[in-house]
């Protein structure tokens, strides 16, 4: 008899080393993770090499999806940052990008077969990814503001009109607020893609569980296979949005390094 063996709901966020590399103490092994993000970079190079490889005045399909995304980051920038946000479009436009196929390339059906190490995986649901990511654009954030307006950064954290004698409670809320930030922008990226993963595999769990009990299990089964299908589109909606809100706040927090003089 053929037997199924149904992985628990954390598994499918377990890193597994595919090649093992390391140099004395440094250990530098090829990982599923590392692996799913170089295959979502070579994704987005293939996708704008194809798309712009043949631009025209009338464009295609893949150039207009190029363009489309291209205006979508631009609009977001120069209405978010202003002028001072062309140089940081590179940098949002990548990291939108990024972040929008590792969320969506999470949620590819695993080939039946395949080795543990070689399913999909969601680099995003693991908070060493995200917070890096945060961290790298809090790094930006104060080193832009530093070099714009020098010690002028710091009235950041002293809002204009504010009571002298309410200041120095103010300037601690503000600094504990922006402390904080690669705290949230981190957390509310992991935590949604985790969460969502966690409530597909449970949703697959159920209908396994309930096809194999057979007879009138097995109709109930249409419960969670319907659910399934329900938290799947909700999740490629979620995946969408949570690269979406990073991309918006990551050009915020810019502005604010940007204009920190002007507060």
């Amino acid at each position: 008899m053929m037997e199924f063996r149904v992985a628990g709901p954390l598994e499918q966020f377990e890193i597994v080393k595919l090649v093992d590399l390391s140099f004395g103490s440094i250990d530098i092994s090829l990982t599923n993770s590392a692996l799913w993000m170089l295959i979502g970079t070579g994704a987005i190079i293939l996708f704008f090499a194809m798309a712009t490889r043949r631009a025209s005045l009338i464009p295609g399909r893949l150039q207009s999806s190029a363009e489309v995304l291209y205006e979508f980051i631009a609009d977001l920038v120069r209405d978010t940052i202003g002028n001072d946000g062309r140089k940081f479009f590179p940098y949002v436009f990548t990291l939108f990008l990024w972040i929008l196929v590792a969320n969506l390339f999470g949620l590819l059906p695993t080939v039946p077969g395949a080795p543990h190490g070689l399913h999909t995986f969601t680099t995003t649901s693991h908070l060493v990814v995200t917070l890096a990511l945060a961290m790298l654009t809090i790094t930006i954030v104060v080193v832009y503001g530093f070099a714009k307006n020098g010690l002028k950064f710091f009235k950041l954290f002293v809002p204009s009109g504010v009571p002298a004698w309410l200041l120095p409670l103010i300037a601690v809320i503000e600094v504990v607020s922006f402390l904080s930030r690669p705290i949230s922008l981190s957390v509310r990226l992991f935590a949604n893609m985790f969460a969502g993963h966690i409530i597909l595999k449970l949703f697959a769990g159920f209908i396994i569980s309930l096809f194999g009990a057979g007879g009138a299990f097995a109709v109930l089964g249409i419960f969670p296979f319907l659910g399934a299908i329900a938290v799947t589109m909700l999740e490629f909606l979620v995946a969408g949005l949570q690269a979406y809100v990073f991309a918006v706040l990551t050009c915020i927090y810019l502005s604010d390094a940007a204009h920190a003089a002007d507060h």
